[in-house]
């Protein structure tokens, strides 16, 4: 096993030689990271998608609200203030690795020993005791320890930059998704409007049949009870829009004063997005949450180089300069002048095992970072994979869907005209007219699903994030440059 004891200062030489050094352990990592040929990507990139992708809706209080959300939303700063704690650690790290000057002073009662180096007069008498001094230091790094711990912040810094532009993509799909839902409770609302006049219809037919003895009470109860059913059904939708104007309002950043601005959805629901029809091979250099995970094994990798480093010995270039005196009077005189230099060194001898330790540990952080970003890989493929079946899925249940409220329609209105005419029972009536609502229920849903689900497959894919254009991702790019 390798033996951390050279050095080249030759004025250690004798001091190695008579030490005996710590051994790194040989603790290997258990997790490889996932290839990308084995994800079964194909070679098509992905379409270029603009920042403000939202526009292709055509929805003015879309426009005004996304911005809202990027910029005042509190997650998302919490995100940003993460990333400038990563940067700061980084400069921290950076300064480390530069020479240290400092000026230090005191100025103490003392009660010198008798039995000490300190001659008469001042043995055993009290004294100030006094010291200024200039003190600089230089952390040689020999091994490479304070550049692999520079390599780990920066890494870390970069991950928390680009866990900002993951952020932008998570609230841009809960704002996407939270908006469809406020556009689908209006028109559930008016789903519902419609079967209240349509229900308020079928009772008055009902009581004039009821007058006229041609049907017997028990329908025209059968008619009230559904009428009921669906005036309470208009309640709950108007419930419905005002919760989702209250979370649209909180990824606002924004509170009660925001919730009358907020008003009924008009999107074009059938604006034409860049999608993909296959997995497409960019998809892991196009997600900040993927390129996050990467910076953090770098980071763990610098993190476990950082570990390995501290078997070897530390050295340090020291120097002071100033003066030391005793008696006030004497602090700056000529007589007090010192100054002096040389080297310092920390060298592991027995620790019970605690760099041994500290080395397993960053070994196995480093597979941890590598786990994540198998996992992160893995399930990014997946959301992508069924976004892209949703959205095939749903375009083609819409078009059923619209055939089927087309054909209930025309069901409900038949056996209205029969009941009216006396030429069917109510029975016939009350069954179309709930085939119906179920239909434009169904149509409702479908057509908003499909929205959210090509929103969804949009960002699944990275949305429009490019690290040369947006501005943290621009930031990663920048801390990844930086020496």
């Amino acid at each position: 096993m390798r033996k951390s004891c050279a050095m080249p200062l030759a004025a250690l030489t004798a001091t190695l030689l008579l030490s005996a050094c710590v051994a790194a352990p040989p603790t290997d990592p258990q997790v490889a990271q996932v290839k990308p040929q084995a994800l079964g990507l194909q070679p098509v990139p992905t379409a270029p998608v603009p920042v403000t992708w939202w526009r292709a809706f055509a929805d003015p209080q879309v426009d005004r609200l996304a911005p809202q959300v990027m910029a005042n939303n509190p997650s998302l700063a919490a995100a940003m203030a993460r990333m400038r704690a990563a940067q700061a650690q980084l400069s921290v790290n950076r300064a480390e690795d530069r020479p240290q000057l400092a000026l230090d002073g005191q100025e103490q009662r003392l009660l010198f020993s008798k039995d000490y180096i300190i001659p008469p007069p001042y043995a055993g008498s009290y004294r100030w005791y006094g010291q200024v001094l200039g003190n600089f230091s230089w952390n040689l790094d020999f091994w490479g320890k304070q550049a692999a711990l520079i390599d780990k912040a920066r890494g870390t810094a970069q991950a928390a930059a680009l866990d900002v532009e993951a952020a932008h993509l998570a609230l841009s799909g809960a704002f996407a998704q939270t908006y469809i839902s406020l556009l689908l409770d209006y028109q559930a609302s008016d789903i519902a409007d419609a079967t209240v006049a349509e229900r308020e219809g079928i009772v008055k037919i009902t009581q004039g049949r009821v007058d006229a003895g041609l049907e017997n009470p028990s329908a025209l109860e059968q008619a009230k009870a559904l009428l009921a059913i669906a005036r309470a059904d208009q309640l709950r939708y108007a419930a419905a829009r005002e919760v989702d104007i209250h979370a649209i309002a909180a990824l606002a950043g924004q509170g009660a004063n925001a919730y009358g601005s907020i008003t009924r959805p008009t999107p074009d629901l059938d604006a034409a997005l860049p999608l993909p029809t296959v997995l497409p091979a960019d998809l892991l250099a196009r997600r900040p949450d993927i390129l996050a995970a990467k910076a953090r094994i770098d980071a763990a990798m610098a993190g476990r180089k950082a570990a390995h480093a501290d078997f070897y010995p530390d050295i340090n270039l020291v120097a002071m300069v100033g003066f030391q005196a005793i008696g006030l009077s004497n602090l700056l005189s000529g007589g007090a002048f010192t100054y002096g230099a040389g080297p310092a060194i920390h060298l592991p001898i027995f620790d019970a095992g605690k760099l041994r330790a500290q080395y397993a540990g960053a070994t196995a952080q480093l597979d941890e970072a590598v786990a994540d970003y198998n996992g992160t890989v893995v399930n990014a493929i997946k959301q992508v994979a069924d976004a892209m079946t949703q959205v095939k899925s749903l375009a083609a249940q819409r078009a059923r869907q619209q055939e089927a409220a087309d054909s209930a329609q025309r069901a409900f209105k038949i056996a209205e005209d029969r009941y009216r005419s006396g030429l069917s029972t109510q029975l016939p009536m009350l069954e179309a007219e709930s085939t119906l609502l179920q239909a434009r229920q169904a149509l409702a849903a479908a057509t908003a699903g499909s929205a959210i689900q090509r929103i969804t497959l949009l960002l699944t894919l990275g949305g429009p994030f490019d690290e040369a254009s947006n501005p943290s991702g621009a930031n990663a790019t920048k801390i990844a440059k930086q020496d």
